[in-house]
């Protein structure tokens, strides 16, 4: 089974059609028919260097997402957390550039991009400007190789501590090719026909949130509940890794979205500054509404609003000022507290980190407020909103939500479901017992006994 799997992971990364190994390095256009139509653009130095330090920045945001996730689930499984982010990291960097990147922006129409970008062929180091007239091709490419790593890197909060390495291996590669790719196309994508509708998303809700947010429940769901949750609660190990990682996510975000501007300017700003907002206020909400319910504010209630915060901005903050920043991040905690302190509760499914709760009901939220409160007066090339005359564009964006939604869960399923008939997910009960660090790693965070 062991050798199977290896062979399988193999295939998807590997056997692909001659030519794909190579590298393209030299400069030029793509080969297809657009580029072909294109003049060659100029590359502006300026908007190039802030994109190379915007892709550093959300690469930061998957190490800053191992802590923040390792620092919630118990010590006996920290390691497995950070392992399965790194190999997200290393995996699906081989998996982009070889044939992700060609599925998900190749110029094309339908289901994928199309396959004219395999190995990077065509990808050279001057602009492509249906994507970006000022930077080099290769470091789009690269940018939005860091969002294709985080969106699965999401989904494992959902399933902590209890699924195989193998099964996640395989469950890795093969939702970021048949539902990261085709969505990411759908709405950033050339041909994509969400994007032909006219859907917004800046920088991610529906692509990254949503997408990542409902694969989540439906692994939640089905992988079932953790060994002992139902006599007491598991409770995070180490609230200062979880800190860190916050504080890593919070500074690689304004990568993710003041990068997705793609240059240099006053969208980008606007984006920094409406980002921090958000987080700042949802933070603040949710230490609020900690303090109303529960008695006392708490210091991973205050993370994991600012986290919140900073997904439902995400999808608006090239399009929204930043007075509609501070409703969206107030509204944001508001559902998402609801969600995890009485949603979860009341239909019983571990969702261990809260990922659906905070990434799939923020997201939504995002891509739906991007519908209320995007205005032309911040962004010209964007479009308005319900309140500022536009009802047509709340419409698109609920459009695009419930296709995300139903097109994630029902493809993740099928996801899960083939792994599970093949080699199964869930690790025995003796090893989820001992813990994953040891199980699956032969490793220890800690080596002194308590």
């Amino acid at each position: 089974m062991k050798r199977f799997l290896v062979v399988l992971v193999l295939f998807f990364l590997f056997a692909m059609p001659a030519g794909v190994v190579y590298a393209q390095v030299e400069s030029g256009q793509g080969t297809g028919p657009a580029a072909a139509a294109q003049a060659v653009p100029a590359i502006d130095t300026g908007d190039t260097a802030w994109l190379i330090v915007a892709t550093a920045l959300v690469m930061l945001m998957t190490p800053g997402l191992a802590f923040f996730y390792g620092g919630m689930v118990g010590k006996k499984n920290v390691l497995g957390i950070l392992m399965q982010c790194f190999t997200i990291l290393c995996l699906v960097s081989v998996q982009w550039v070889l044939f992700g990147y060609s599925l998900s922006f190749g110029p094309g129409k339908g289901f994928w991009g199309g396959f004219e970008w395999l190995g990077l062929k065509g990808v050279g180091l001057t602009p492509y400007a249906d994507y970006a007239a000022t930077i080099p091709h290769q470091l789009f490419m690269a940018f939005q190789m860091m969002f294709a790593i985080i969106t699965p890197a999401l989904i494992i909060g959902a399933f902590a501590e209890r699924m195989k390495f193998s099964a996640f291996v395989l469950f890795t590669i093969l939702w970021a090719t048949f539902v990261y790719d085709p969505v990411c196309h759908w709405v950033w994508g050339i041909g994509g026909w969400l994007r032909e509708l006219g859907a917004l998303d800046f920088a991610g809700g529906t692509v990254v949130h949503i997408n990542a947010g409902i694969a989540a429940f439906m692994t939640a769901i089905f992988i079932g509940k953790r060994k002992g949750t139902n006599s007491h609660s598991i409770l995070p190990h180490n609230l200062p890794f979880t800190i860190l990682g916050t504080a890593l996510l919070w500074f690689g975000w304004f990568g993710f979205n003041a990068g997705s501007s793609l240059g240099a300017n006053g969208i980008a700003v606007n984006a920094f500054v409406v980002t921090n907002t958000a987080a700042a206020t949802a933070g603040m909400t949710w230490a609020l509404l900690d303090w109303i319910f529960n008695k006392k504010p708490t210091m991973l209630g205050m993370a994991t609003g600012a986290v919140a915060g900073l997904v439902a901005i995400t999808p608006a903050a090239g399009f929204v000022s930043a007075v509609s920043s501070i409703l969206i991040g107030i509204f944001v905690s508001i559902f998402c507290y609801f969600a995890v302190a009485y949603i979860k509760p009341k239909f019983g499914y571990d969702d261990a980190l809260d990922v659906f709760g905070v990434h799939c009901v923020g997201g939504i939220w995002g891509a739906l407020a991007t519908g209320l409160f995007a205005s032309k007066a911040v962004n010209p090339a964007g479009a308005d909103g319900l309140f500022f005359g536009n009802p047509k564009q709340f419409l698109i964006q609920v459009i695009a939500t419930a296709v995300t939604v139903a097109y994630s869960f029902a493809a993740s399923f099928i996801i899960y479901k083939v792994i599970d008939v093949v080699i199964k997910v869930r690790v025995k009960e003796k090893d989820e017992i001992v813990g994953l660090d040891l199980t699956q790693h032969h490793e220890k965070a800690y080596t002194i006994l308590e």
